[in-house]
């Protein structure tokens, strides 16, 4: 293992040290500082004398310097070199501090930047990285001046939108009909030659080549085909792609399988892939493209992913990282009022495979796995679900069920069925059992009925008019006993998987009186310019709301999809802004979810009169590798590679376990570099210049949740006693 004394030897290379030579150029007192300290801690010493002045200019910015807890009025009066400001400073604070590296199975990383630049400055040594040379030149343009923060204009980020098609838009359909094409011909001739065989899907003697097409025209439009022949290799992957997976690329997906990594690409969701791309479509299909293609860095580290999330980490009977106990492996809680539901059904699978899913550790281990026929329920399923639900009726706290997966929606119907009746009797049962408590010792009843899926991404065959009809029954009849919102939880990456396919199926489930709401995983290739932004429009347009921006959340086997956290504030200030509600219209955004049927109208009458380009209704975040979700952050350190270290506080905006008044901040080091991840950017065609603010956004704070989301108030009070609990 190589030490950090070790690394501080090594010389700097030649292009370090052009970067060095600009930032002491263009900073005559830090020169000055770096070449007169006699030692590093004297260079330390002279560095905060000379900042700590700056800082007063502004004492909101002192305050908030010295401020131990989130303030988010204090945040509102920083001007942008106040950040600068704030952030050397905080680098001063935690110098030499050293945190265990998930990046690196647990290495310990080292923060120590002024002493970097002390070492590279008077002897050529230090071992620091290009990214972090330019992460440090940035820092010091942004404290003088001369890296501004003039915020883009509106006009600026449509154009950036335009860049993206949709899979809505007439020539990108005709496109996916010649994908379509391909990958039909193909199967059509495996299973005519017997090398893929079905019981439910093969052509009867003496059938001519138009019925056969016609067959399979047929079988496009039902899911069971689609998951039949989902592609599980990486040379059916290729020649399902008509050969266009270059070597290395291949390579990859050659060592995946070898690793034991799960290849699931159903036909559908692969003709959204381009083959030949035209130029009204360059780069439009790369955020799903890394969705299916695996990076090295996965297949490196796949055997070895740990959880991110320690209250995924679950124990029968014991409390997990949140302090909540749990019965079993199908419950998982890290807040008072919802838990989430994973059945033991064919709803552990998924429609596809993720590359940078979140529970690739639970793939890992086999829990999830797409072995369909052996995910079926058994027997002791039927008897085991309302024992499970049970932990839901007991709870003091519980108001809100998330049933998801895998994909909750990869069950089949009367499973589906049987789990919203058992809900449905969990929940009246709680109600019953409420009447009889005492006023201010009553339990919170169920309000809330969540299900998870990204099936109208990967598998829209799947909303049929009978998975309506269950939906819609269940609502009329749950409503009846007081649960009052009814939410499909769905997961767009891309305004290209917004297909005719898609759209008929998120109507679907607002024709049964449920709401549909987006969370999307904010990739490397989601994150260029405008692409979250047209995501949001094209979302608003089929009447879906989006609920959650998520940073990618995972160690080294993501390095290759994650955004840093300062690109996920970027886009918050910079093209989320644009789409931002008016005050006086948060009273009516309460209502958009209690009907569906009316919300397309609804967000149509918001986006005209206030002339936004969509609704702005999602927050910025990243789930904690502790418990929760935040955006709340300083940078507190940046290490030898340019990796930022970021330092989180929880959410305080809505209720949390106990338990995070004593767990404290948690410490975040980043999976790659700014320079790195422009350096990303750049392959796939964009200009790195349209992101030069990013290095300035070094201080984070999560976003207020929209009304819409709130949960209703009871008519009584819900007590503050914690069942299920143990700190």
């Amino acid at each position: 293992m190589t030490t950090s004394a070790n690394l501080d030897n090594i010389a700097i290379t030649v292009h370090a040290h052009r970067l060095l030579r600009t930032l002491l150029n263009e900073n005559p007192v830090l020169e000055k500082i770096l070449l007169t300290a006699a030692t590093r801690e004297e260079a330390l010493t002279a560095v905060r004398n000379w900042i700590l002045p700056k800082l007063k200019r502004n004492s909101a910015a002192e305050r908030f310097y010295y401020s131990q807890k989130t303030n988010p009025e204090l945040y509102d009066l920083l001007n942008w070199e106040d950040f600068a400001a704030i952030r050397i400073l905080d680098y001063l604070d935690h110098a030499g501090e050293q945190y265990a590296d998930q990046n690196i199975h647990g290495e310990m990383a080292v923060s120590n930047p002024i002493k970097m630049l002390w070492m590279a400055t008077n002897f050529g040594i230090g071992g620091a990285k290009p990214g972090f040379f330019m992460d440090m030149l940035q820092l010091f343009r942004q404290l003088n001046g001369a890296l501004p923060r003039d915020l883009p204009k509106k006009k600026e980020v449509a154009e950036w939108m335009k860049k993206y098609p949709s899979g809505i838009d007439s020539n990108i359909i005709e496109l996916r009909k010649k994908n379509k094409e391909r990958i039909v011909n193909i199967l059509l001739k495996k299973i005519d030659a017997g090398e893929i065989a079905s019981p439910s899907y093969n052509f009867g003697t003496g059938m001519t080549i138009k019925q056969k097409r016609e067959k399979m025209e047929e079988w496009w439009n039902e899911s069971r085909f689609h998951l039949k022949f989902a592609v599980r290799s990486p040379d059916l992957l290729n020649e399902m792609l008509d050969y266009s997976l270059d070597p290395d690329t291949m390579k990859i997906l050659y060592e995946a399988r070898e690793k034991g990594i799960p290849f699931f690409v159903n036909p559908y969701y692969l003709s959204l892939l381009n083959v030949q791309t035209p130029e009204f479509a360059v780069g439009g299909d790369l955020a799903i493209r890394c969705y299916v293609v695996y990076s090295q860095q996965l297949v490196e580290e796949f055997g070895e992913i740990v959880a991110w999330e320690k209250e995924d980490k679950t124990e029968p009977g014991k409390p997990n990282a949140a302090g909540w106990i749990l019965p079993s492996h199908n419950i998982h809680r890290r807040y008072p009022e919802v838990a989430i539901f994973i059945p033991d059904t064919v709803g552990r699978a998924c429609g596809g495979l993720c590359a940078s899913c979140q529970r690739m550790f639970d793939f890992q281990r086999g829990r999830l796995n797409f072995n369909l026929d052996k995910l079926k329920p058994d027997e002791s399923w039927s008897e085991r679900l309302p024992k499970l639900l049970d932990y839901f009726k007991d709870d003091s706290q519980l108001r809100d069920i998330l049933l998801t997966g895998g994909d909750a929606l990869m069950s089949h119907d009367n499973s589906l069925r049987q789990m919203l009746d058992e809900i449905y009797q969990m929940a009246s049962k709680k109600k019953k059992e409420n009447k009889g408590r005492p006023e201010h010792e009553k339990y919170a009843e169920i309000i809330r009925i969540r299900i998870g899926t990204r099936l109208p991404v990967y598998l829209p065959q799947r909303m049929t008019p009978e998975l309506g009809h269950i939906l819609e029954k269940f609502r009329i009849k749950a409503s009846q006993i007081g649960i009052k919102q009814f939410i499909i939880q769905t997961h767009f990456e891309s305004p290209m998987e917004i297909t005719p396919e898609a759209r008929r199926a998120v109507q679907v489930f607002l024709n049964a009186g449920w709401a549909v709401t987006n969370q999307l995983v904010f990739t490397t290739a989601a994150s260029r310019r405008g692409h979250t932004a047209k995501l949001r429009k094209v979302l608003n347009d089929i009447g879906v709301l989006t609920y959650y921006t998520f940073t990618v959340k995972g160690f080294k086997e993501n390095t290759a999809s994650f955004a840093p956290n300062s690109r996920s504030v970027q886009e918050a200030m910079e093209e989320k802004i644009i789409g931002k509600i008016p005050e006086d219209e948060m009273d009516f955004t309460q209502s958009l979810m209690l009907d569906s049927k009316t919300i397309k109208s609804k967000i149509t009458r918001l986006r005209e009169e206030h002339d936004l380009p969509f609704l702005a209704t999602d927050r910025n975040i990243l789930n904690l590798p502790g418990v929760g979700k935040s955006l709340t952050f300083r940078t507190i350190g940046i290490t030898r590679y340019g990796r930022r270290i970021l330092e989180f506080d929880h959410d305080r905006t809505r209720n949390h376990s106990p338990i995070i008044d004593t767990m404290g901040k948690v410490i975040v080091i980043e999976s790659k570099s700014i320079a790195e991840y422009l350096n990303q950017l750049e392959e796939m065609g964009e200009d790195r210049d349209d992101y030069r603010r990013i290095y300035g956004y070094s201080i984070g704070q999560t976003e207020a949740r929209m009304p819409m989301y709130e949960y209703p108030e009871y008519e009584y009070e819900v007590t503050k006693e914690f069942t299920s609990l143990e700190i």
